[in-house]
């Protein structure tokens, strides 16, 4: 009998899907969940595994991919292979899955979460009050900007995420604007309250911004200074989508040109390094990428990346391959 596989995950994954692949292979798992395990150390553990358990924040370059090219499988669980060189997969045979898109009501929870922390100063709030301070019940200390009746656009607000914030938005009466370069059916438009309108006039008429679009060549600095100055003074952007769709050079100048009211950001151009410079700023909002960070969410996640590399082990083509090219007439 062949000895089991050797499976390595980058960081620890829900107990559920732990169980399940101790039961098809041999599994070691770097135990920090506070940090990305760094590139020389994933590099070392590739070179001792057979299958790759790996998470959307870690980068699977070609060096990583290199270190092993007799690896079996990179099961990612990622909605979108984005960090993974699929280009030098391919070259090696090495076949790459994701997972479905299950992350779209977390996400979109938390898009709304940082309208309603940047609009009404929460966080400025919660640190005042741990350093003992309270202006008291009716101070004008931390006046901040409603949220209801206002005025919401999505930017590529057409997809999963951005319809799911717009039905959100119906329960604030909010008139929710939506512009993606591919316009959605009326009947779509309709039940997600959705306004089509061109980009700049989305940009003009907005109180808060919010980016729902892919990362691609075409979506890189998708808004920058230009887009940033059509904007309203009082104006929030939201960006829970991918950090390079901001120009976030032109996003801190027009912070402090006061072009812009602030910002709520889960995703960052540089990523895992955030400005020194956002992070002094009080009317911006900083999370770590917790779109889908919700037990439920995760949990399945993880599952369907334990799903992928069964179904690989049993000799079928995992059903989120990215590339099944690579397996023809391996099964």
């Amino acid at each position: 009998m062949s000895a089991k596989p050797r499976i390595f995950v980058t960081q620890p994954v829900a107990e559920s899907a732990i169980k399940r692949l101790k039961a098809l292979g041999r599994v070691t798992v770097f135990p920090d969940d506070s940090r990305i395990i760094p590139h020389a150390k994933l590099a070392a553990a590739v070179c001792k595994a057979d299958i790759l358990f790996c998470l959307l924040h870690d980068k699977i370059d070609r060096a990583v991919i290199k270190a092993n090219p007799k690896l079996r499988h990179i099961a990612a669980q990622s909605i979108t292979p984005s960090n993974i060189d699929v280009a030098t997969a391919i070259a090696l045979g090495i076949p790459v899955s994701c997972v479905p898109p299950v992350t779209t009501e977390a996400t979109a929870d938390l898009a709304f979460a940082l309208i309603l922390a940047v609009a009404r100063r929460m966080v400025e709030g919660d640190r005042l009050v741990r350093a003992g301070k309270f202006p008291g019940g009716q101070s004008r200390h931390l006046l901040g900007a409603s949220v209801h009746g206002k005025t919401l656009g999505l930017i590529g607000g057409g997809g999963l995420i951005g319809k799911a914030v717009a039905r959100r938005a119906q329960g604030f009466s909010m008139r929710t604007l939506y512009w993606t370069p591919r316009r959605k059916p009326e009947s779509e438009e309709r039940e997600a309250g959705l306004t089509f309108v061109p980009l700049d006039q989305l940009l003009h008429e907005s109180d808060f911004v919010s980016l729902h679009s892919p990362l691609n060549a075409q979506t890189r600095h998708q808004v920058g200074a230009r887009e940033l100055g059509l904007m309203k003074k009082t104006a929030f952007i939201i960006n829970t989508a991918r950090g390079p769709i901001i120009d976030e050079a032109a996003l801190i100048r027009a912070l402090k040109a006061k072009k812009i009211a602030g910002a709520g950001l889960d995703v960052f151009e540089y990523e895992p390094k955030v400005s020194a410079e956002l992070k002094k700023m009080k009317n911006v909002v900083l999370e770590p990428h917790l779109g889908s960070a919700t037990v439920e969410v995760r949990e399945a996640m993880a599952n369907i990346v334990v799903d992928n590399i069964e179904a690989l082990l049993t000799g079928r083509v995992p059903p989120n391959c990215v590339n099944p090219q690579v397996l023809a007439g391996k099964s």
